[in-house]
């Protein structure tokens, strides 16, 4: 039986772990690398040539359609299975317009992510397709989340964007940790993330320096409902996030 090499691309080191431990006694498949990285994933793929690409969205260096893009009209057998938070008609046929297979919503059931996957590369599946599993509580937060931070203009890609979307459902289920955001908030992201509490605030201050040297000034006013801000009246990390669970959580997220 021929062996399926297998590359993952995620940003979240907790779900890349468990996408690997769902394929580790999967006789007929191989890891044969991970990163979050995209820029390191576009050459993996170029020199590994493997038969599937498991990955999301949101990576480092640039974000997952730039790298679908780089592979656009070239002729090679890998297959791209997208597992992302990205829920909008948009962000999926943009992933599909550009070469994605299979599009999965997070979060996804190891079990058939293994499934559709062992589908996909022996050619028993069809391609162009989304797979949406029964609406949850969770799925329905990160689809908020993605589509504020996307149109106040922090991308995709940053390392800021996660983390910032990691404090705010954290924020929402402790609204407490707010005041105490260095000893608690920025350690429980760290941790999520194998990274340490002052790269976690210095990397959700440039998310917010980013949206607003974008001029996305309007935008982030009208998201509030207020003229808050200005360009030179810039949000410390704290009020943004508080901001922001407050107001999903009066939205009722």
């Amino acid at each position: 039986m021929k062996n399926f090499a297998v590359l993952i691309l995620e940003g979240n080191v907790v779900e890349r772990e468990k996408y690997k431990e769902a394929f580790k006694d999967v006789g007929n498949f191989e890891i044969i690398g991970e990163s979050s990285d995209a820029n390191t994933g576009y050459n993996m793929i170029c020199e590994k040539k493997p038969d599937l690409v498991i990955m999301d969205i949101v990576l480092d260096s640039f974000d997952g359609y730039e790298l679908l893009e780089k592979f656009k009209g070239e002729k090679i057998n890998t297959k791209f299975l997208i597992v992302s938070s990205l829920k909008s008609e948009g962000f999926i046929q943009k992933a599909f317009d550009l070469g994605a297979t299979y599009y999965m919503l997070k979060p996804v059931m190891t079990e058939l992510l293994v499934r559709r996957a062992t589908e996909l590369v022996e050619d028993r599946l069809d391609e162009n397709v989304v797979v949406v599993e029964n609406n949850s509580k969770n799925r329905e937060i990160e689809e908020k989340l993605s589509n504020i931070f996307l149109s106040i203009g922090i991308p995709a890609h940053i390392k800021g964007y996660q983390f910032l979307r990691e404090a705010v459902k954290i924020a929402m289920k402790t609204p407490s940790i707010i005041n105490s955001i260095t000893g608690e908030l920025y350690p429980s992201i760290a941790k999520h993330f194998s990274t340490s509490a002052s790269k976690v605030e210095r990397a959700i201050r440039h998310a917010i320096e980013v949206a607003w040297n974008r001029g996305r000034i309007d935008n982030i006013n009208q998201l509030f409902g207020v003229d808050i801000y200005t360009p030179n009246d810039k949000p410390t990390n704290g009020e943004f996030i508080a901001l922001i669970a407050d107001k999903m959580l009066f939205e009722g997220a």
